[in-house]
């Protein structure tokens, strides 16, 4: 769990009074209960008294956030691999749409490996810019597709359209076999470059638009002149067309940086990013539409060493040039093929490691600059099949979610919502994954405004040479605004629970006395961990029709009972009511 917020934390009297009740109630419990139940707890190996309730005490300090975070805070990203597997053509989906508009407001990144081999083509259309599909249906797949995008031509506002299932079919047989070819790319680290016309972009916007969703675009760093200096004749280009069409576009260049010598076996030094930065910056002031967009970057890949050194360099040249500094977190290997290797509470503290390295640099150069997850998600090399898009990945993301938020981490952007791999959020049948309605959830509930926690409990004793790491995280916000159902002043706390057995909580301090509004999930059906179907609080979530979310019902606690938490699951728990200075504002 997180560790106590350093700042001054103003707990009353009134929780010592409450834990040593408690304390004192369970001996006193302990010492008139009859000689039969004291025999038989004594017979049965097990302590007798307050180790027997197995009780964790929980407050949260309700008088003043420690963090306030950006509204769009899980936010999400779309790789640009989907204009060359052709899923981009299905951006319109009204079930894709709704998908996405019910995890807004967000932001979302355009942008992944494939960010440096993209160039801009401004042409409307055009069939030989489509990625190939198997002969025997491309012309009359090609021919859909057109008449599609004829038919969404006429719309006025969002344009959004209901795929026949053939064509539908036909594209995920399509997107297997590009598919193949993509991972073969990104196992060898060699690419081949992606054009995005300007019928793409207009099909990219309109899906943000639509869901509500601000877009970010990134744009090629790798497209550069015989001295390395950044070639800007395509971004050029690709901002007068979306001036000329007034997209509200925020921009980013390039991704992982750090890892160009790999990839392409040229390195960008710190020096030459901050320039590249510079004059991105300089090329938006000049388009009169764009002169006060965002810029966002560098990108830098996970904070090892190297990566270090450039953010250390780019900051210290060009940190005020961006609006916030990104930088991207993977957990693991995609080879990994154990259920186990995710409920590792190493691994889950292996974030916050990363975190600190990240703002230590950041501010050291720029103190009080926004740092942004840029992306973020289980595994790299494109997941784990039937493990990082199962409930088990929940744990690692929702996680992520709490203590990115805890550390001040201002936005993170979810990779991805919906590509190729096994890392998203919603699959290429276009059904929410386990990771989606832990999104969901998360949206309704959870506000910007981060509390601090305080827990008290009995716990083993360390041995010498080893760390104890509790498998309770425990994390509180102020309920999201948005959400109407609750008034202002109420609180949200999210829990997970790795334990292999139940676990007890009991609300104490301002905390007690109030109804509780409970929001668990569970997995569902007979896969246990590996399950891509969830339950919340005993019914399976399934969207109702393309354009409806189920209702997401509480199950009502009553005031002072104990929370029960069963082993290795996810809630979420609204104190209503409670009206919380903090959350009042």
């Amino acid at each position: 769990m997180p560790k106590s917020s350093p700042c001054a934390f103003p707990w009353s009297s009134l929780w010592l009074a409450y834990l040593a009740t408690l304390v004192v109630q369970s001996v006193l419990s302990s010492s008139y209960s009859s000689s039969s139940t004291y025999q038989r707890s004594a017979a049965d190996g097990k302590r007798p008294g307050f180790m027997e309730r197995t009780l964790v005490l929980l407050d949260v300090n309700t008088r003043s956030p420690i963090r306030v975070l950006n509204d769009n805070f899980l936010s999400l990203q779309l790789d640009p691999s989907i204009i060359k597997d052709g899923w981009l053509d299905f951006l319109s989906s009204k079930r894709l749409v709704t998908l996405a508009r019910g995890l807004s407001p967000a932001f979302l990144r355009f942008g992944g490996k494939r960010t440096d081999f993209l160039q801009f083509n401004n042409q409307k259309n055009l069939a030989k810019f489509r990625g190939p599909g198997p002969d025997y249906y491309l012309k009359n797949y090609e021919d859909d597709i057109v008449r599609s995008d004829i038919a969404l031509d006429k719309q006025k506002g969002c344009k959004l359209a209901n795929h026949p299932d053939i064509m539908l079919e036909l594209q995920r047989e399509k997107a297997a076999t590009t598919q193949l070819v993509l991972l073969k790319e990104q196992l060898s680290n060699i690419y081949s470059n992606i054009t995005i016309t300007a019928r793409s972009l207009d099909k990219l916007y309109n899906f943000a638009d639509c869901a509500g969703l601000h877009l970010i675009l990134g744009l090629n760093a790798l497209h550069r002149n015989p001295d390395n200096s950044w070639n800007t004749s395509s971004t050029l280009s690709l901002l007068k067309y979306g001036a000329g069409k007034k997209y509200n576009i925020s921009w980013e260049l390039g991704n992982e940086p750090n890892a160009y010598r790999s990839m392409v076996g040229r390195a960008v030094n710190s020096t030459q990013l901050a320039q590249d930065h510079t004059k991105l910056r300089t090329l938006l002031q000049s388009v009169r539409y764009y002169h006060r967009a965002h810029l966002y970057g560098p990108n830098a890949g996970r904070p090892r060493k190297n990566a270090i050194l450039l953010l250390d360099g780019f900051m210290k040249n060009a940190g005020s040039v961006v609006d916030a500094v990104t930088w991207q977190h993977y957990y693991m290997d995609g080879r990994v093929n154990k259920v186990e290797d995710f409920l590792k509470t190493r691994l889950l503290d292996t974030l916050t490691e990363q975190i600190n390295k990240v703002t230590k640099v950041v501010n050291t150069h720029s103190p009080g600059k926004k740092v942004w997850l840029g992306g973020l998600g289980p595994a790299w090399a494109g997941g784990i099949n039937n493990l990082s898009d199962t409930y088990a990945a929940g744990f690692l993301w929702v996680n992520a979610l709490g203590m990115a938020a805890v550390q001040g981490i201002d936005v993170v952007l979810r990779h991805s919502f919906f590509d190729y791999g096994y890392t998203h959020l919603v699959d290429q049948n276009f059904s929410p994954l386990p990771d989606y309605w832990f999104s969901l959830v998360y949206k309704r509930l959870v506000g910007p405004r981060v509390l601090a926690v305080r827990v008290a409990g009995l716990q083993r004793k360390p041995q010498p040479g080893r760390v104890i790491r509790d498998k309770l995280q425990i994390y509180a916000h102020c309920t999201s605004y948005y959400n109407h159902n609750y008034v202002r002043g109420s609180i949200t706390i999210y829990i997970i629970n790795l334990h292999r057995s139940r676990k007890k909580i009991k609300l104490a301090g301002t905390l007690r006395n109030n109804i509780v509004h409970q929001y668990l999930l569970q997995p569902y059906g007979t896969d246990g961990l590996r399950a891509k179907y969830v339950q919340l609080n005993g019914e399976k979530l399934l969207m109702v029709d393309n354009e409806t979310f189920p209702e997401l019902k509480p199950k009502t606690l009553r005031a002072g009972r104990t929370i029960a938490m069963p082993p290795m699951t996810i809630g979420f728990y609204v104190i209503k009511n409670i009206n919380a200075y903090a959350c009042r504002r």
